[in-house]
């Protein structure tokens, strides 16, 4: 199994994160949060079910 979301954790503590945003649908993602990175792949989409984890990660980052 891919660790897709332990990848994208690592990506955002590298501060690769340069952006993000909530969109009613991303390919077959419906609603979608999408992750920006600075480096590939620029787009990661996130589940519904995990916007709350994603959120406090996001957070904690803007505080430092």
């Amino acid at each position: 199994m891919y660790p897709y979301h332990n990848k994208i954790k690592q990506r955002i503590k590298n501060n690769e994160l340069s952006g993000y945003e909530y969109v009613d649908s991303y390919k077959s993602i419906k609603p979608c949060l999408l992750l920006y990175f600075s480096t590939e792949p620029k787009i990661k989409p996130i589940r519904k079910h995990r916007f709350e984890e994603y959120e406090l990660i996001i957070q904690q980052m803007l505080k430092k």
